[in-house]
Parts: structure tokens; C-alpha cells; sequence
């Protein structure tokens, strides 16, 4: 018997006035009346309510609301505008918002908790807050294209559960929703999910066309959703291709999903999981200060669980970015310690594969290329969408000199992750390969896109530097050096050479020399 739990968030529902504010819904009500809003502008709301006891800085909310991106202050007012207008308050007024010049906003309404006639029912946590997921048969009416419709939801499940970082449900229990008329809630709370994956298929001639959709079973809204086309004579090419494809993006888009919803929990509220998917939404912005935001999220989901592999997995990549990019004095340390938390999480579970890809990276810290690589190709043996394992692979075939197999590797890892927020790095390992391999103009560009992508970190900016200096062009050799003293990096040629140790001889010449000539 399916027995639903009902539980009263008391520090999770916000009543400002007449309006009711639903963080785990995220909705706003008025007098039981859904009101329509943008999300960025209800993240907006809840992180000023969640602050009310303080100012939030304009740098905290862009940190929070936009991810960090640059954004104009224009288009801070306008959604500033926007949430006092929600609640029925004006710039004039600032009776619930209110705009501290130069510094920044404080939420100043009377704020209570919403009353408990509006507890939630929701099905219970079976996963201990690993994210959980059901695939349903996609919806198709030509029993002809079966390979599609039963076959990838099927490939789909056992990839899922091969990453370790979701609670997949096995195929006995989710098929049971084949052609499902139903409301996709109904399947949340029978099979205990957060997330389901659908999909449509159909065909128009001779094309196949594939739709597939990852729905919030919470919020009953589309996360992410995609469109394949193929001919009917690709069927089992496309199949492959789907299944690698979806496998990769849900990996990247329920974390980031999960750590949208940790950052609007209080921080009593956030258990191991969130912490470690919080880890992750700071460790990818790559910079010092949110690096050690991420270790600091990874360390505290440790505390909560000694046991989870991939939170001693988060603490390792913290740890080498650390390292790897000389963030401090302290790198042998880091390297160490890097190391000993793979370890942690390769002993703790052997089958993840992101702790065997931590552990391989660990060791490049040490020199130890070579040593490296069983690791990482065990990474990719053991889940083969794995987009960052097949680029890191693809790294030591870039550091050992063998462009060709490296430019394969990076060129997989960007096919099957497009949106990988490593994606500066591919492109970049890839055009540097190009470039050795004797197109140095057509290399020289690759590395140019990527080293200009918002997240690329200052040694993507030498790896510029040095593909133009090999391709003859002066005035980017000027642009990219100029860029790299403006970054107040203490950067030198040595140090890059330390973190990008090219075993051929020849190779590492010929960056040396172009290091010197930008002034490294």
C-alpha cells in the first residue's frame, strides 16, 4: 500500500501580507490564487525574504539569482521592479523592498509562516536524497519503431544507474506507465521520484523524429528537453547516439537543477546531497573564491555522510583545481590531499566512475601521466557517456604528444556533452592538438573561442597566447598577452609547464619558446 507522508514546512513557506510564498513548490499565492512569475524573479523574492534579517549585496544577489553572469544594473531594477510589483509594492513606496544606495536591497515586510492548512503531500524519501528518476516508454503509435520508443528508455535506465549520482527505477516498476493518460504527479508519488524522463516518437516520410523530455514532478515544469531526426534507415545508429546523449545532459542538468533548488533552502534543510550538488555549482565557475565555496559545501556533505563516495570525489576535484591552478602556496598539500580523498571514494565505491576519474587526476599532480590513464579509461569503461572522462583522457593524450587520439577524445566529450561546463577546456585541448599536429592558424582559433568562453580560467589564456605565437599572428599574441597580465595572475612560465607537463621534448621546447616571447 502507497502511503503518502504529509509534512509541514515551517521554515519553507513565507506569508507576506495577503501572498504566500511556496519554496518547495516554487510558486507565489494569493488568497489561494496562483500567481504567475518568472523564476528568476522568484528567486529573486525568496533569497531577499530567506536574508530578511540583512542587506544582500548586489554582488550576492547576481552570485545567487544570475549564477554569476554579468548582468547590467538596468536588468537588476527590472526584476527588482518586478517582485515589488508582485506584492503589490513600488519603488516610490518600498514598504516590503527596499533599495539601500550603492549597497544594496533588504526584504522589510512583516514576514510569518504560512498556516498549516497548506501542508503538502508528498511521496516518502526512499533515495536518502540522491536525486531519483523514472524513464517511461516513450509515447509512439508504430509498433515498426519499437528500437526507439522501448529501446532507449530501456539503454536509458541502465546508463542512468551506472553514474551513481541518481536513483534510477527499474524497468519493471516505471513501464508500468506505458501510454500513461494520467497526470506525470501520479507517477512521483507512486514510484517515490523527482524526476521523470518522457518522450514521443514519430515518423514523417522517411525521418524519425525523437522528443524527450525531463520533467520537476514537483513543480510539474520541463527542466530540459531535446529534438533528434534521423532517417529510418539510421535507426540503430540513432539509437546509440540518443541514448549517450540524454545519458550526458541529465548527468549536467539535474545537478544543476538540484543545486537551483539547495541554494533557496535554509541552510538547517540542506542535507548531504544538496551540499554536494551546491559543490558542484561553485567548483564550476573556476575561480578561488567559489573553489573554496565548492570545498567547503563538499567537506560539510563528508561531515553529514562519512560513507558518500562522491562527496569524498568533490572534496578531490576541489582540491586539484586547487592545485592545478596555484590558487595558493599550499599546492603539494592540496596535491596530497586530493589524492587521499579519491582514494576515500574509490574505496568507498569502486563501480562510480567519477571516483575513478578523480583518482586518475589526482595523479597528475604527482607527474605520474602514465599512471593516470587505467584510471580514467576504467572511468569511461564504466559509464561511456561520461563526457569529462573521455576529455581528460583525451588531456594525457595531449601531454604524452599523440594529438590525433587526444583531438578524438575531445571531440567525443564535446558531442556528447554540448553544454558541459567544461566545454572551454575540450575546445581548447582539441584546437591546441590541431595546432601540434601543424595547422597552427586553424588550432590557433579553436583555442581563441575557447579561451574567450565566460568560464576559461587564465591558462587557457597562455594556451592562446602560445597557438597564436605559433600561428605568426602578432596582433592576437599582443591581445591574449595583454589579457593575461590583466588577470593579476602570478602566472610564469614555469608554472604552467608544472601543470601542463609535456612529455616530448620537442613540444615542450617549442612552448617554451613561445612562453618567452609573451613574457612567461
Amino acid at each position: 500500500m502507497e502511503i503518502n507522508v504529509v509534512i509541514r514546512f515551517a521554515a519553507m513557506r513565507y506569508q507576506v501580507d495577503d501572498y504566500v510564498l511556496d519554496l518547495r513548490r516554487f510558486e507565489l499565492r494569493k488568497s489561494g490564487c496562483l500567481i504567475p512569475a518568472e523564476p528568476q524573479v522568484l528567486s529573486l523574492l525568496f533569497l531577499l525574504i530567506e536574508n530578511r534579517d540583512r542587506l544582500v549585496s548586489k554582488d550576492e544577489l547576481i552570485a545567487t539569482v544570475w549564477n554569476g553572469r554579468a548582468v547590467s544594473d538596468s536588468a537588476i531594477s527590472s526584476r527588482i521592479k518586478s517582485a515589488r510589483q508582485l506584492l503589490g509594492d513600488n519603488g516610490d513606496e518600498q514598504r516590503l523592498i527596499r533599495t539601500v544606495y550603492g549597497r544594496g536591497f533588504r526584504f522589510v515586510g512583516t514576514v510569518a509562516g504560512a498556516d498549516a492548512n497548506g501542508a503538502i503531500a508528498l511521496a516518502p524519501d526512499r533515495h536518502g536524497g540522491k536525486p531519483s528518476i523514472a524513464i517511461l516508454p516513450f509515447d509512439c503509435s508504430n509498433p515498426d519503431l519499437a528500437v526507439i520508443s522501448e529501446g532507449v528508455p530501456q539503454e536509458l535506465i541502465v546508463g542512468l544507474s551506472r553514474l551513481h549520482s541518481l536513483a534510477v527505477i527499474a524497468r519493471g516498476s516505471s513501464f508500468r506507465f506505458r501510454n500513461w493518460p494520467g497526470d506525470l504527479a501520479d507517477v512521483g508519488r507512486v514510484l517515490g521520484v523527482q524526476y521523470c524522463l518522457t518522450g514521443s516518437v514519430q515518423r514523417a516520410g522517411s525521418v524519425v523524429v525523437v522528443s524527450v523530455e525531463l520533467v520537476d514532478l514537483a513543480t510539474n515544469t520541463i527542466v530540459w528537453g531535446e529534438l533528434f531526426e534521423a532517417k529510418i534507415d539510421q535507426l540503430q545508429t540513432v539509437r546509440e547516439e540518443i541514448s549517450a546523449r540524454v545519458i550526458s545532459a541529465l548527468d549536467v542538468r539535474i545537478s544543476h537543477h538540484e543545486a537551483e533548488r539547495a541554494r533557496l533552502r535554509s541552510p538547517d534543510d540542506l542535507n548531504a546531497w544538496s551540499c554536494y550538488h551546491l559543490g558542484l555549482h561553485h567548483i564550476y565557475r573556476f575561480n578561488h573564491a567559489d573553489n573554496s565555496r565548492a570545498l567547503a559545501f563538499f567537506e560539510k556533505a563528508v561531515e553529514l555522510d562519512p560513507e558518500f563516495s562522491r562527496a569524498h570525489s568533490g572534496v578531490s576535484a576541489a582540491r586539484f583545481q586547487n592545485a592545478f591552478m596555484r590558487y595558493s602556496e599550499g599546492g603539494a598539500d592540496d596535491a596530497k590531499l586530493a589524492r587521499h580523498a579519491a582514494e576515500t571514494a574509490v574505496d568507498l565505491d569502486e563501480q562510480d566512475p567519477t571516483a575513478n576519474l578523480m583518482l586518475g587526476r589526482s595523479l597528475w599532480l604527482e607527474g605520474s601521466i602514465e599512471s593516470s590513464v587505467p584510471w580514467l579509461e576504467r572511468a569511461i569503461a564504466l559509464n561511456p557517456s561520461y563526457a569529462q572522462a573521455r576529455y581528460s583522457r583525451g588531456w594525457t593524450h595531449m601531454i604524452m604528444n599523440q594529438g590525433s587520439a587526444g583531438q578524438l577524445c575531445a571531440r567525443d566529450a564535446m558531442r556528447l556533452s554540448p553544454v558541459d561546463p567544461l566545454r572551454y577546456a575540450m575546445l581548447a585541448s582539441e584546437g591546441f592538438m590541431q595546432a601540434t599536429l601543424g595547422d597552427e592558424v586553424g588550432g590557433a582559433a579553436i583555442v581563441d573561442q575557447a579561451a574567450l568562453e565566460p568560464r576559461a580560467h587564465v591558462l587557457i589564456a597562455v594556451m592562446a597566447a602560445i597557438c597564436q605565437v605559433w600561428a605568426g599572428n602578432a596582433e592576437r599574441t599582443a591581445y591574449w598577452t595583454k589579457e593575461i597580465a590583466a588577470r593579476g595572475s602570478n602566472l610564469t612560465g614555469k608554472i604552467f609547464l608544472r601543470s601542463f607537463p609535456f612529455k616530448d621534448g620537442r613540444l615542450a621546447a617549442r612552448v617554451t619558446d613561445a612562453l618567452a616571447r609573451v613574457g612567461l
